[in-house]
This record gives C-alpha cells, structure tokens and sequence, in this order.
C-alpha cells in the first residue's frame, strides 16, 4: 500500500492503480463539501416559502397604497404615490431573504474549520435538537487499538497453536480485533497456518480452513450458536471478560481450541464527551456493540454510560435505534463498515473520519475528521448558535420592516430613510450570521488517501 504523498527517496516503486484519483477518500470529502452548499436547511426553505407570498403582497399592498387613499378622497396622489414608494422599499424582502443562507454558510465553514465535516445545510440543523445520542463501543468510544493480554488453551492445544488458528483467520480481514492478533503472532515469531475458503459472519465472526481443516473464530454468541459451550468454558469467559475486556474463541470443527482476550482502553475524552452532552441537556445517551454484556457494561461504567445494548449484529443495532428515536430525533457514531446501516438510519449519522472505514464516512451525515469526540457537545451547542442566530435575524428582519410599514401609513416615513433601513438591516444580519466564524478551536487532521 502507497500512500497519497509517499516518496521515494531511492530504487523504484511498480504499483498497481486499482481506482482512479476521483475515488479516494480526499476526493470523496472534496465533492462532499462542494454539495453541502446546495443542501438548503429547514430554515432557508422556510423563508423562501415566505418570501414567495410575502414578496407579491407587498407588491399589491403598494399598489393599493397608491390607488385607493387618493381614489376615496383621504389625499393627493403624489403624497400616496410617494407613500407606495417607500413600503415598497422597506418591503424588499433582501434582509429576509439574506439573513439564512449567511448564517448557514458560515456555521459550515466553522465547523470545517474545527474539523468536523457536515454535509449540508439541512444537516447542521439537526444536532441543536437532539434528544438521544448513540454511540457504538469499539473505535468509538474506544480507541480502537485492542491488544492481545491472555490466552487460554483448551484440552490438548497449546496457546501458540491457538494464536496460529486464529491468525490465519484473521490474517485479511482488516478487523481491529484480527489486526491485534496478527501483530500479536508475529511479534512473537508464530506464524500464521495456511488457510482457505475465510468467510465472515458480520458480527459474529470467521469461518473457514486451516491446514486442511474446518476452523472457527468469534464470540460468544458464536459459540453458543455451534452448540460447543459447557459450563465450565462460561464461567471461563465470564473470568476473561472482566475489566472491559473482549474474549475471541478460537476452535475446529467439533472442539474449542481455546479463548483469546483483548483489551481496548476507553478513548481519554469519552468520559467528557458524556458528560459534556448531560451538561447540554441530553440525557438519554446510549451504547450499541456488537460485544458481550460483561465487556460493554465495564466499559460503559468507566465512561459512564447507563443505557447499554450488546451482543447486536448490524440489523439489531438498526432495529435498537428505530426503538430510540422514537424518543425524538437521535444521533448515531459509529465507525466500522458494520455501522453503516445505522450511520444511515440515524437522523444525523456521525463517523469518525481518522480511523474510519471509508463506507462508514461515505454514509454518514457527518466525519469528525480528527477522530475528537469532544467536537460531538461542540457540534450540538454550535447548532444551537447558529439556529439562535437565524431566529434572530428573521425576527430583527421582520420587526423592522413591521415598523417602517406603520411609520409610512402615518407619514413619518421617507423614501431615504427605507433605503437606509433596508440596507442597514441587510447588513446587520450578515454581520450577525458571520458572528459564527468566529472562535476557531482545534487543528484539522486529515486521513490519509491510498494511492
């Protein structure tokens, strides 16, 4: 693997070009950024909507101005054409108009800015009204870089040939968990058998054979669905799973080899990250994980989340979310290709961009790119500014063309005076939008591009 930028400061590299330019990952974030100007939020589609009545009533309510007081006696009719004049001015709908799509465009850019990529302008909306947020376990709220820390042998089997079994497995999956292995094999010299036929069972497992005989890898629930659980490999798992740990069992055909535990530390800003969206008044925060019960309650008590779901395959984690939303609108985070169809599913999906799989950050609504959970409490209280900041600007807008319609019918109005409103209200509410710009926090990290 060639990465984008790689140089080679001697001999010759021969690679082999399996997708164009246009297909990386950068790339995909390039169009994806260009599209999210043109995704129009809730707010802007509402104003032009207003606009679309309110502009042709002014127009009307001008031309009646002009007609009807002179036509019923109440004045000359270049007093009241001069009146028509100036409503039609400070009607100008402009301020109205301007004050959305400003504040929408600048609330995108500052996210970019703080590194957290939103697709549109409808989207940017959302996390200011969240009532739940889910998050998935393994390279969400964990790092995402588990380690090998016991292995138990079962029977005959010896630990070396259990870690052989189950690198060969996992020797080109790419999973978190099988990378650990891998390394931890080779760190220690042991090499992977040969194997055939590796099919993976999505959140259950591997399958496939090694040396010429069938050969298995999973959880828990893998095991118990081959029916090869006795007593005393429960309470052995049990044992193994304490401390937020993640126990893989490793076995043939008609036996179990052994288990295989890893550890994955909490991420060091998880616990705030929980703690910063209590503070913003979420209280209903969840965990889904495929994992065991025993290692997603640990883990969850260190980052403290009270509210977990384990042992889901990617359509339990899709039918556990549709059960919260019914709550009100709901975040999901996630990571892993697994966590695509809830990525979807989710009101706003939001993907970690760092160490993210490329179908998860395709999906999601939203790619924090340094992979920083505390921008999840920044993207929602960043959402709230900006919808404070357009609901300001609407009714600044409104009030002030209000005011100047009720001075014109008394007379106190001139036709300088509504330019200068109007204008003078345009401005403001730019000013106001671009009020979100401000307050800069954080470096943007981009994930690397294969060549």
């Amino acid at each position: 693997v060639a990465y984008a930028g790689t140089i080679a400061l001697d001999g010759t590299l021969a690679l082999r070009v399996t997708h164009p330019a246009s297909d990386t990952v950068l790339a995909r974030i390039i169009r994806q950024v260009a599209e999210a100007g043109r995704r129009r939020a809730k707010a802007e589609r509402w104003v032009d909507r207003f606009a679309r009545i309110y502009t042709p009533a002014v127009f009307a309510a001008a031309i009646l101005t002009a007609l009807i007081p002179p036509l019923a006696g109440f004045g000359a009719w270049g007093e009241w054409f001069y009146r028509a004049l100036v409503l039609l001015v400070i009607g100008c709908p402009c301020a109205l108009v301007i004050s959305t799509p400003v504040s929408v465009v600048a609330g995108l850019a500052a996210a970019a800015r703080n590194g957290v990529l939103v697709k549109g302008g409808d989207l940017l909306e959302i996390p200011g009204r969240l009532a739940t947020v889910a998050l998935d376990k393994t390279g969400t709220l964990t790092t995402g870089r588990p380690e090998v820390v016991e292995i138990v042998a079962a029977d005959d089997h010896t630990p070396e040939e259990v870690l052989a079994v189950a690198a060969a497995l996992e020797l080109r999956t790419g999973h978190p968990l099988g990378e650990a292995i891998v390394k931890f094999s080779g760190d220690r010299g042991i090499a992977p058998m040969p194997a055939d036929d590796v099919r993976i069972l999505p959140g259950r497992g591997i399958e496939g054979t090694v040396e010429g005989r069938s050969a298995w890898l999973g959880s828990h629930r893998l095991l118990e669905e081959r029916d090869q659980e006795t007593g005393d490999m429960h309470e052995k798992l049990g044992e193994l799973a304490r401390g937020g740990r993640t126990v893989v069992v490793v076995g043939r055909e008609d036996h179990v080899c052994g288990f295989i535990a890893l550890s994955d530390a909490p991420r060091a800003d998880a616990a705030e990250t929980v703690d910063g969206l209590r503070a913003l008044g979420i209280k209903n925060i969840a965990m889904l994980t495929g994992d065991n019960r025993e290692t997603a309650a640990e883990i969850a008590r260190l980052v403290g989340i009270e509210n977990v779901h384990a042992g889901l395959l990617p359509a339990d984690k899709v039918a556990r979310l549709e059960e919260l939303k019914a709550n009100g609108p709901l975040a999901f985070v996630g990571d892993g290709i697994n966590d695509a169809p809830a990525l979807a599913l989710a009101d706003i999906g939001i993907a970690m961009g760092g160490a993210g799989t490329d179908a998860a950050i395709e999906t999601a609504h939203v790619a924090l790119m340094a992979d920083d959970l505390g921008k999840i409490p920044w993207l929602v209280n960043h959402s709230r500014k900006m919808l404070r900041i357009i609901r300001a600007n609407i009714t600044f807008a409104l009030g002030v063309k209000a005011a100047f319609v009720i001075l014109t019918f008394a007379g106190h109005a001139s036709l300088w005076a509504a330019i200068s409103a109007d204008m003078g209200a345009s401005l403001l509410v730019i000013a106001n939008g671009l009020r979100l710009l401000g307050g800069r926090d954080g470096v943007v990290t981009f994930p690397r591009d294969d060549a």
